[in-house]
Formats: C-alpha cells, sequence, structure tokens
C-alpha cells in the first residue's frame, strides 16, 4: 500500500512541475524586411515580451528583400505567439497556407506598427489584421474605420489606405474600458512621439477597436478623425492583437521606449494566447498629464522616479510626478509602505541637489500623505523664501 500512495504522490507531483513549466510561451518574432528599422525594433520587441516573464521570444529573419524565400519555413506549431514586425516579400504558399493553419487552430499573432501594410494580396492575413494601410490597398479591400463625434464610423468611400504626419506626442483613447488588454488603464493617456497612422481599411471582420487617436493637421497631414490604434480580432480559433504604434528609430526612441506602448503590448501578447490577461496595471503607466518613457524598456522603480524627480524639470517633463502619484495610491491602503514612502521623500527633500520645483512637489505629496515623521523636514524649510510657502500650506494641512 505504501508503495502505491508513493506512486501517486512521485504522479502528481510530476504533474504540478509540468504545469508550472508552461508559464513561459515560446514566441516567434519574424522579421527581416520592413519599410521600418527592423534591426532595432525586433531586439526590443524580445525584451519586452520576455521582460514579461511569460515569454521566451526567438527572433527568425527571412532572406532580404529579393532573395529566395523558399528558405523561409519556420514551423509555427512550436510557438503559443506569433510576433509580426515584417513588411516584405511574401511567403511561399506553403508558408502562408501553414500560418494560416496556426492561427485557425488557436495560435496567437501580434501585429505590430508595419506589419499591418505587409501582404496587401493576402486575403487571409487582410482578415487576421482586419485593418491595414500602403501597399496599393483602397476601396477594393474594405471600408475606412475611425471614430467621429464618438460614433464608430465605416466609411466605404473610395480612395487609398494608410498615411501619418510628421511624428509627434498623441493623447490615446480607450474605447473598450472593460476588455481584458484596457481594463484598469487610464480612459486617457499621453504617447510617446510616434507615426500616427490614419486611413487604414479593410475587412474589419471579427474585430474590435479597443483605443483610438486623434489625428489633429500637422505637417504631412491629418484627418481630423480619431483613427484605431489598438485592435483585437479573431480568426477560426485565434486571437490576434494589433498595435500601429511604436516607431522605432536606432537608439528606439520614444514611440517605442512609452510605457504605454510597452504595457498594451504586453497584455496584448498575453491575451492573443489566453484570451485573459493577468498582468497588473504598473505604478508607472502614463496620464494624460505627461509621456512616461522607460528608457531601458523595464518597469520604473518607485525609488527610480523619485530620483528623477529630484532634477524635476515641468517645462520637459512631469513624467516621474506622474510616477510618484501613481505609486502613492496603489499604496494607499498601506500605513507600512506609505511610512517608507514618506521617509524616502524626506531625504529628497534634504538634498542639497533636489531642485526647488521637485521640492515644491515633494511637499505637496506630503501634505496628504506625510505625518509626524515629516514635521520637522518641513518645519525646517520654512526658513528658505524659495520654500516657505509651500512648506506652511503643508504644515497647515498636516495639523488638521
Amino acid at each position: 500500500m505504501k508503495t502505491k500512495y508513493l506512486f501517486y504522490f512521485i504522479f502528481v507531483l510530476g504533474l504540478l512541475t509540468s504545469c508550472n513549466k508552461e508559464t513561459t510561451w515560446p514566441a516567434l518574432i519574424i522579421t527581416g524586411q520592413n519599410s521600418h528599422n527592423w534591426q532595432a525594433s525586433s531586439p526590443i520587441l524580445k525584451q519586452v515580451l520576455d521582460n514579461t516573464g511569460m515569454f521566451a521570444c526567438e527572433i527568425v529573419t527571412t532572406p532580404e528583400k529579393g532573395g529566395d524565400m523558399s528558405t523561409f519555413s519556420p514551423d509555427f506549431s512550436k510557438y503559443r505567439l506569433v510576433v509580426i514586425d515584417y513588411s516584405g516579400d511574401s511567403w511561399s504558399e506553403t508558408v502562408r497556407n501553414s500560418f494560416v493553419e496556426y492561427v485557425n487552430n488557436g495560435g496567437g499573432v501580434v501585429i505590430y506598427h508595419a506589419g499591418c501594410s505587409a501582404f496587401p494580396e493576402w486575403k487571409e492575413y487582410n482578415e487576421m489584421i482586419g485593418l491595414g494601410g500602403w501597399g496599393g490597398r483602397n476601396e477594393k479591400d474594405g471600408p475606412y474605420m475611425y471614430y467621429q463625434r464618438n460614433n464608430l464610423v465605416a466609411d466605404t468611400s473610395a480612395g487609398p489606405a494608410g498615411s501619418h504626419g510628421e511624428s509627434r506626442e498623441f493623447v490615446v483613447r480607450s474605447r473598450k474600458p472593460d476588455h481584458p488588454v484596457m481594463k484598469g488603464l487610464p480612459n486617457r493617456w499621453l504617447h510617446g512621439q510616434d507615426e500616427l497612422y490614419s486611413q487604414l481599411r479593410g475587412p474589419a471582420k471579427n474585430m474590435e477597436i479597443l483605443a483610438s487617436a486623434f489625428a489633429d493637421t500637422v505637417p504631412g497631414g491629418g484627418t481630423m478623425r480619431d483613427e484605431p490604434m489598438l485592435m483585437t480580432i479573431t480568426y477560426g480559433k485565434g486571437r490576434i492583437f494589433s498595435t500601429v504604434m511604436g516607431h522605432a528609430n536606432e537608439q528606439g526612441g520614444p514611440a517605442i521606449q512609452c510605457t504605454g506602448f510597452i504595457v498594451t503590448l504586453q497584455r496584448g501578447a498575453e491575451w492573443a494566447v489566453t484570451g485573459d490577461v493577468t498582468q497588473p496595471v504598473p505604478f508607472d503607466f502614463p496620464s494624460i498629464a505627461g509621456v512616461v518613457l522607460r528608457i531601458d524598456y523595464k518597469e520604473l522603480t518607485p525609488e527610480e522616479a523619485l530620483s528623477n524627480l529630484g532634477s524635476y524639470d515641468v517645462s520637459k517633463s512631469t513624467k516621474s510626478l506622474t510616477c510618484l502619484q501613481h505609486y502613492i495610491r496603489t499604496i494607499a491602503n498601506n500605513p507600512d509602505e506609505l511610512l517608507k514612502m514618506e521617509k524616502k521623500m524626506n531625504t529628497a527633500l534634504a538634498r542639497s541637489e533636489t531642485t526647488v520645483e521637485a521640492k515644491k512637489l515633494i511637499l505637496r505629496e506630503l501634505s496628504w500623505i506625510g505625518t509626524e515623521y515629516s514635521l520637522k523636514s518641513i518645519n525646517d524649510l520654512t526658513a528658505d523664501e524659495d520654500l516657505k510657502d509651500e512648506a506652511l500650506f503643508a504644515l497647515e494641512r498636516l495639523s488638521r
């Protein structure tokens, strides 16, 4: 009997161990030809997805433009997610059929930025991406899709697909706040300088627009419409997440470093694999007040945000303040964590290198969350003519 129970114990332990190994999903990033800088973008996409701990990404490059595409033959069945960072020569019929089979059978897909301009002649691909641009696409490929006065419009008028003006920062607006990818994110947030894709059109079958952005007139063009930025599409049993944001230059750049782009990509990738999102909203997610960049593509820590706040220049960015305020909100019901942050803020107040502007902002936050611990530090600052008013205001609030 003991041998029998020991066998069951080992069997169950083996099952649990094998389940734990399934928490990291193999993912394939396809690149090698693109109208954009794929040499910069693909390694960044790999890092961003690997950072979640959910994915183990592999990058495969196709032959150069005009090369022998018959040598490109990935085994899609090995992967739970395929990321398209590609816009170039057509794949072979065998590879196209294999990809359609992969998605039909439940494979997850992410379409990244210029991936929406790939394969204008491939019917199934255009159904998978919902909306696309460039490549000779026009009214034969489906309607323009955009929001006007908060109404979703399917515009069948004639015209080419795909345009963007000069890169700029723009506000992204959530259109499906209850969708797993968007749940918990701000209704509006400011995105880093990027190409705002406009005039996308396509089959738009089984598609949900998760977020849009207003394409105001700038040099190079603007539609004065709310254009789709984030979309989900179902195809067979497969799920596709499409983001047209995230333009990369040689150094990466603000569009692909933007926390909003990074987080929605990570959440969209998880949704494409599982149909759900378990990742919490990070404390450094941007608001409409300012762009938040992850220079190294990792989540900022509260300590980094507070350190950056020490050299605060309101004319350049509010990101560090935004991060700090968001973090304080997340720990609002945790007195121990609030006290730890309060002590760190007091340390920043005492530093000579912390700017006057930064100290004013810290005093403002301490007026809300401060305790007796901060009274001496704040009182000392009443002797500073530049900080006297803010210090007195904080003391008055803390005494209530």
